[in-house]
């Protein structure tokens, strides 16, 4: 009798547990469609989410996969008529700005340069980000996953609040900036921009820059750790055509740029580093 009784308790059990993570799949996959779409929709919807077990990872709701499934089966059209303003919403437990250093790199390599901040929020377990840009698409998960996966984080989770909003949160618990790392006696040539140069010093201990003829360079020179604490500064209002740093002891990333302008910055910068840690 027990043992029957234990067996009923199993199966019920199992069963419900089916039902649960059947049910947030359901739910996600409506999220991301108007109600009428669902409805018309529903025994093709059935078909391409078989089996439901491969849309999860582990005990979740594998959101980029739901929506590049819905996606490629014609189902949800992530491109408006016209150029649209919308808001794209980034959460996170990681330091806010390790985060957003990350997200920024993540944009300007899928071609989003002018965006506007519109909010930013961090309490003790969450940090939100949130910005609006023009675009005549909305922001593609898979393409947006591929590209934090150099980074070492991933989509946990997407959110549609509305054909114009959305809501990303990302683990960036593995996270590290994709940056150039210098490596013992190995030059590295850092050509002209008009962005900072970012680098992982992590492996080295001293750093020799030489700057060109043409150039009009006003160091300016910040190290971080490795969630982007900032824990030295050097910067100098006078032109520098050489320069010698020591790395400090838990510098992770250095930021090397211009006083003024990285416009004083004609041509290349030449580094040298070497020693290791």
């Amino acid at each position: 009798m027990v043992k029957a009784a234990i067996a009923l308790l199993l199966l019920f059990s199992f069963s419900y547990c089916n039902d649960i993570q059947k049910d947030s799949l359901t739910l996600k996959i409506k999220s991301f469609l108007s109600e009428n779409a669902y409805k018309s929709n529903k025994a093709f919807i059935n078909v391409i989410f078989e089996p439901k077990s491969s849309f999860y990872i582990k005990d979740r709701v594998d959101a980029v996969k739901v929506i590049q499934t819905l996606k490629d089966n014609g189902l949800l059209n992530l491109f408006f008529k016209t150029p649209q303003d919308f808001r794209l919403n980034f959460k996170t437990s990681g330091f806010p700005l390790f985060f957003v250093k990350i997200m920024e790199d993540t944009l300007q390599n899928l071609g989003y340069f002018r965006y506007v901040t519109t909010a930013s929020n961090f309490d003790v377990s969450e940090f939100t980000w949130s910005i609006n840009l023009t675009s005549e698409y909305a922001t593609d998960p898979l393409i947006l996953q591929n590209e934090l996966h150099k980074s070492g984080c991933d989509i946990i989770d997407v959110e549609k609040n509305s054909p114009k909003e959305w809501t990303y949160i990302i683990d960036v618990s593995n996270g590290y900036l994709n940056v150039p790392q210098l490596n013992t006696d190995e030059e590295l040539k850092l050509k002209r921009s008009l962005y900072a140069h970012w680098l992982d010093i992590s492996k080295i201990r001293k750093l020799k820059i030489r700057s060109s003829r043409r150039n009009r360079w006003y160091p300016y020179i910040a190290y971080y750790d490795a969630s982007l604490h900032l824990l030295k500064l050097f910067k100098k209002d006078k032109i520098y055509k050489r320069l010698t740093i020591e790395i400090p002891k838990n510098a992770k990333y250095i930021k090397i740029s211009d006083m003024h302008t990285l416009k004083n910055v004609k041509d290349a910068l030449l580094l040298y580093p070497s020693g290791t840690r």
